[in-house]
């Protein structure tokens, strides 16, 4: 069962026949359809219980997800969850920290996972971290080498100082992760390129993305990176709009591979990649700990050492060239030879690092 908070939703859940654990998703007003965040949530929930997106055989049953329309419906989504008895209850995204702490607190029986949050001290939560910071570093080095290979295609057509954009849904920490791990692959490819920044205020407002990413293409800027679920799509749609019409342009993804949200014809995607941050992982690991009885409340990395981040090749448009550079870029973070700056405050520290961007650390 898929539906937004409401009281036709209550229930109390039955374990299945077979025995198997429990699940409930709780997810901001993206849903799961949001080709981004909450989806690769989704896709751990489906992989665990052997199900896939076009075959949700138990959805209902041994697992479901309920979409809140805002953060006044927080606590109570959490409340309906707890009393309904899931084995195992998610949330994602670091907007329902303050939530899950108020309502954990009241059941310490009850076993959480929170997606984007290391600092939560309550109850019975495991908490799943990612190192953003790694994975957009390489995206952001994966853009600055595709502009430079452009140039060198056509060097009349792109500009010496290039421009790359960065969209954010909510401003707060785990965001600049990712626009500062950004930042830092494209300036250790060009020192010199330009980077603007624009927050949306909201995951679920494409059409914002999409207007600012149209003013930001006609003045300029070469690629732009969304870390905003929902209203990231509208970046991605303009990008396609501007490819389709022959304009070099392009969009980065985020969370999820989006190449397939970026087709603009059968075959050519306006995303040239993706940051992946495989979300799947840890709601599979959080399951797994369940179904074994070894949960326990904890925080767990998820890093690109451990392949909880990464980049998607799935556009040809990349080239294999590029993907071997950042392999080996890759190898090298993961190795600890190149060490990507976390939070703003670090990231401003290093030479040549732009000092007006509007991500904060709190």
């Amino acid at each position: 069962m898929a539906c937004v908070l409401s009281v036709s939703c209550q229930r109390k859940v039955e374990t299945p026949s077979d025995g198997r654990i429990t699940v409930r998703l709780l997810t901001d007003s993206s849903g799961v359809d949001d080709k981004s965040f909450n989806a690769a949530a989704w896709k751990g929930i489906l992989q665990f219980y052997g199900d896939t997106s076009g075959r949700t055989r138990q959805t209902g049953g041994a697992y479901d997800w309920i979409s809140t329309q805002n953060q006044s419906m927080y606590v109570p989504a959490l409340r309906q969850a707890t009393d309904e008895g899931y084995d195992l209850i998610i949330v994602n995204g670091f907007t329902w920290d303050e939530a899950l702490t108020q309502v954990s607190n009241d059941n310490p029986n009850q076993k959480y996972l929170i997606v984007d949050v290391d600092w939560v001290e309550a109850g019975s939560v495991m908490q799943a971290a990612y190192a953003e910071h790694e994975g957009s570093f390489l995206v952001g080095a994966a853009a600055a080498l595709k502009y430079l290979e452009d140039r060198e295609i056509n060097p009349g057509i792109t500009p010496d100082v290039p421009r790359f954009g960065f969209i954010g849904g909510m401003a707060g920490a785990v965001i600049t992760k990712f626009e500062v791990g950004y930042a830092q692959g494209i300036l250790s490819v060009i020192p010199d390129a330009q980077i603007v920044d624009y927050y949306v205020g909201s995951w679920s407002e494409p059409a914002l993305a999409k207007i600012q990413a149209m003013n930001w293409f006609d003045t300029g800027v070469y690629a732009i990176f969304s870390a905003a679920g929902n209203s990231g799509n509208g970046a991605i749609a303009q990008a396609s709009e501007y490819r389709m019409a022959g304009r070099n342009v392009w969009a980065i993804g985020v969370d999820s591979d989006q190449f397939e949200e970026g087709l603009y014809n059968a075959s050519e995607s306006s995303v040239l990649t993706s940051m992946l941050k495989r979300v799947e992982n840890s709601v599979l690991y959080a399951l797994n700990a369940v179904n074994n009885n070894t949960f326990t409340s904890k925080v767990i990395t998820f890093d690109l050492k451990a392949d909880g981040v990464g980049y998607s090749d799935a556009n040809p448009a990349l080239g294999r060239n590029i993907i071997n550079q950042l392999e080996q870029i890759k190898q090298r973070i993961s190795s600890g030879q190149i060490t990507v700056a976390a939070t703003l405050a670090e990231a401003m520290r290093l030479q040549g690092f732009p000092q007006n961007l509007r991500a904060i650390d709190d």
